[in-house]
């Protein structure tokens, strides 16, 4: 992608802390960290919220905060007037053990078309190794009551 920004309705970093006030994002410690002009950050800690019993990072952690990030991304990009974006699929290569401290996620663009996009989210971690591979396909949907 460009440098040019692609957000049809940007956010702040604030606006996205907001919105996520009492979710599962915010119940995980997810804090938004950063956006530019065709990308999304934010990291999560990897504590006992986040945890496996092996006391490494869930997986499932991994993959809520990719889903926060690219869901989140794709509603930036359309007009939020008029439409909304869902996920209708998300994988996730778990390539590194976490026990402690951050990983941060990245969202960016592989496709941003009217009726799907589909987002990579790479998780890293302090030292900024790959945690994590993430793709999401996100649905885009009209609001009920407007006309295409």
């Amino acid at each position: 992608m460009s440098t040019e920004a692609i957000w049809k309705t940007p956010m702040t970093l604030e606006a996205l802390r907001d919105m996520h006030r009492d979710t599962a994002e915010s119940h995980l410690g997810i804090e938004f960290t950063a956006i530019g002009p065709d990308w999304l950050s934010a990291r999560m800690p990897v504590d006992r919220r986040t945890i496996q019993p092996f006391r490494l990072l869930h997986g499932g952690a991994s993959v809520l905060l990719a889903e926060a990030l690219g869901s989140c991304a794709a509603n930036m990009c359309v007009d939020q007037r008029s439409e909304f974006c869902v996920g209708l699929d998300i994988n996730a290569n778990h390539v590194r053990a976490v026990r402690s401290g951050w990983v941060t996620g990245t969202a960016r663009p592989l496709h941003v078309g009217k009726s799907t996009q589909v987002w990579e989210i790479r998780i890293v971690d302090q030292s900024e190794r790959l945690v994590c591979a993430s793709r999401l396909t996100i649905a885009v949907q009209r609001k009920p009551g407007i006309n295409a």
